[in-house]
């Protein structure tokens, strides 16, 4: 299903283990994946959040080099999925879910992306799916440094910015997370995003009776997050 390599552990020395080794290491990649809860084992919210944990600090710590069996996957998850965990993040290129929490293979994770980690009707919907429908337990808004569409809102909450077609109203709603924090110490942006993350997971909740109903009966737990570019480390907020 995927054989990780480290990073410095480079293609043509692969090439060199030959057909058995090579073998053996995809084989023990594959046993050590089917543990996984996209096998389909129950997880909770804690435990969800834990496998995102661990897998983020592999990212982090352990930067590694995947080839991975995509036919295998595919067949795999073709009939159906079970993922464990739910993501919603910034559209941004530099913030894959699936890279950012450890590699994760088809079927794991329910993503929901757009600029700002917003939670319009569309989002809603998708993670009420998710939750309700799936079964996943856990949801993570995930924000992130140097966020083009915070920045955006933060201009126009300093210099009255203004910006073409539908980009203006679609950061709209990250203004009031700006104004929240304007008057904090430190970086505007970086304070903002954590604050709209914050913000959008609350929104979450209130909007979707759905969301809400499992939230307090313990099958579904909602997190802020927020995601360093500079060392791939995924912070989680209060």
């Amino acid at each position: 299903m995927c054989t990780c390599l480290p990073a410095a552990f480079d293609r043509r020395r692969l090439l060199s283990l030959g057909a058995g080794a090579l073998a053996a290491t995809t084989l023990a990649g594959t046993a050590a994946r089917a543990a996984g809860a996209y096998e389909g084992s129950p997880r909770s919210p804690d435990h969800s959040l834990e496998g995102l944990i661990q897998g983020n600090g592999k990212f982090v710590s352990e930067p590694q080099l995947c080839e991975i069996d995509l036919p295998s996957q595919r067949a795999h998850v073709a009939e159906g999925q079970t993922p464990w965990a739910s993501i919603l993040s910034c559209a941004d290129s530099r913030v894959p879910p699936e890279i950012v929490f450890g590699g994760r293979q088809l079927g794991e994770i329910f993503v929901a992306r757009n600029a700002g980690n917003l939670a319009d009707t569309a989002t809603i919907g998708t993670l009420e799916y998710g939750a309700g429908v799936l079964g996943s337990p856990l949801i993570v808004v995930l924000g992130h440094a140097r966020c083009g569409a915070v920045k955006a809102a933060c201009e126009v909450v300093e210099s009255n910015a203004t910006f073409p077609g539908a980009i203006g109203p679609m950061i709209y709603p990250i203004i009031p997370a700006v104004l929240a924090v304007r008057d904090q110490p430190g970086d505007l942006v970086a304070n903002a995003t954590r604050e709209n993350a914050r913000r959008t997971v609350r929104g979450l909740i209130k909007a979707s009776a759905m969301l809400s109903d499992l939230v307090d009966e313990g099958k579904l737990k909602a997190v802020a997050a927020f995601y360093h570019l500079d060392t791939g480390k995924v912070e989680y907020l209060d």
